[in-house]
């Protein structure tokens, strides 16, 4: 059973999301908050695994929200709402921790993956605006020669499935093109987490744009 927090200021929105996922049997919506303070203060009492986190809100927005739940010793998966394409509070989101982002246009299907993904760390992005929204924000790296020093202890085929996911790819897509089996490529990303200390796939992501193992496009 996952244990869900929806937040969101509004309360229809709230309504919608907890109609479409209080219908599936392994999830268990277990709160509502209208803002910050209060998804932190049930966060904390609720013990949620996952939060559907509003980004702009009253009293205490989603980012700031976000960064004190993370703070925590044992943080739920975070995964952010927004109704915007390009949104730059988006991004730092998954820089302080968030699990991913989805547009609230997100189908009921996507939604409720998205839940269970956010669970086991297979983070679901909105491909409407992953990749602009980390070139657009990520903080550009000076050239180096050879592999970032962050990355040094990735295994050249680590570096590879890191360099694929970060395009965008997903499991089944990188074994493809590196003659992997799905299963290779879960025990690699496994090991490029551990490695780096990431907790995700959008962090690997964010760090491999970050030290310049992957370049913004023009």
């Amino acid at each position: 059973m996952i244990r869900l927090l929806l937040v969101d200021d509004q309360a229809l929105v709230r309504a919608g999301f907890r109609s479409i996922l209080e219908k599936l049997p392994e999830i268990e919506v277990v709160g509502e908050a209208g803002d910050g303070i209060e998804a932190v203060r049930l966060a904390h009492t609720l013990r949620p695994d996952v939060v559907l986190m509003d980004i702009r809100m009253p009293r205490q927005d989603g980012l700031a929200a976000t960064e004190e739940l993370m703070a925590a010793a044992a943080p739920p998966r975070i995964v952010v709402l927004t109704t915007f394409d390009a949104d730059e509070y988006v991004y730092a989101a998954l820089r302080v921790g968030a699990t991913g982002f989805l547009l609230k246009d997100i189908s009921p299907e996507d939604l409720a993956a998205a839940v269970r993904n956010a669970m086991s760390g297979e983070a679901m992005l909105s491909p409407r605006i992953t990749r602009r929204l980390i070139e657009s924000f990520v903080q550009k790296p000076p050239p180096v020669d050879g592999v970032p020093e962050p990355l040094r202890g990735l295994t050249e085929r680590e570096l590879d499935v890191l360099r694929e996911l970060a395009s965008g790819a997903t499991n089944a897509e990188i074994g493809t093109r590196l003659f992997l089996a799905e299963t290779t490529v879960k025990t690699h990303l496994a090991h490029v987490f551990a490695k780096l200390n990431v907790r995700d796939r959008v962090q690997a992501v964010v760090l491999a744009y970050e030290c310049g193992l992957v370049r913004p496009s023009a």
